[in-house]
């Protein structure tokens, strides 16, 4: 059995400052908004979070901007938060850019215990600034390392007590492979069952890569809210 937390706070307590941190999700869309909340309240600090973005201004990992717990950043869209771009500007955050495919494979590749890929993205561009180039077959590839982190935070539709999960449809965007890379993955899941409930055939993340869960209900906001105008 896996450690079951009631409590999202107690959840994180083990988080330090100066952690890495995986966080799941795309946008608002797939995060674990509960167990940010409560690293929001927990304080820690100087932390280097590592996911597709950086949410908007007002909720997800904004909130751990806002608050500034948050001293680097690597993901591959920003475009959604003016509290980043201002922090980014001042110099307070730095910034790792990262094209998102690239991203991903990074994140695959830490939790596969690959240390580093070659992949065309990014040669001839900034991204490239201090990274080894080669070529094959009269093509160039930039090397990229791969990514792992102290702790993954993930969010799940379903798991059961030995750490199993089931994403819901574009959840399953960063959430499986950054459980994959955490040194400790700790997964806010919707339902929690018991062990065997689940179809093993349906399971998108076993069990291993998992250390703790915790259930919850969430808000799931909604980044940007687009209506058909009335006719």
């Amino acid at each position: 059995m896996k450690d079951i937390y009631t409590s999202f706070q107690e959840a994180v307590k083990d988080i330090e400052d100066y952690s890495t941190i995986m966080v799941g999700g795309f946008g608002l869309v797939g995060i674990p908004e509960n167990l940010i909340l409560a690293l929001v309240e927990s304080n820690a600090k100087h932390l280097t979070v590592i996911s597709n973005n950086c949410g908007v201004d007002d909720w997800g990992l904004g909130l751990l901007l806002q608050n500034k717990q948050i001293d680097k950043m690597i993901g591959s869209y920003v475009g959604e938060n003016k509290e980043f771009e201002r922090q980014v500007i001042e110099g307070e955050l730095e910034v790792e850019l990262v094209p998102q495919g690239t991203l991903a494979e990074r994140i695959r590749a830490g939790g596969a215990g690959i240390p580093a890929f070659y992949t065309p993205a990014g040669v001839g561009t900034p991204i490239a600034e201090g990274k080894e180039v080669r070529t094959f077959d009269g093509k160039e590839y930039l090397l990229q390392t791969g990514l792992t982190a102290d702790y993954s935070l993930v969010r799940a539709a379903k798991g059961d007590k030995h750490g199993n999960l089931i994403y819901n449809k574009t959840a399953r965007n960063f959430n499986p492979m950054m459980a994959a890379a955490g040194a400790t993955t700790i997964a806010e899941v919707e339902k929690l069952v018991e062990p065997g409930a689940l179809d093993p055939d349906q399971i998108h993340t076993p069990g291993i890569y998992v250390q703790s869960l915790i259930e919850g209900q969430q808000e799931k906001r909604i980044e940007r809210l687009t209506l058909a105008k009335q006719a």
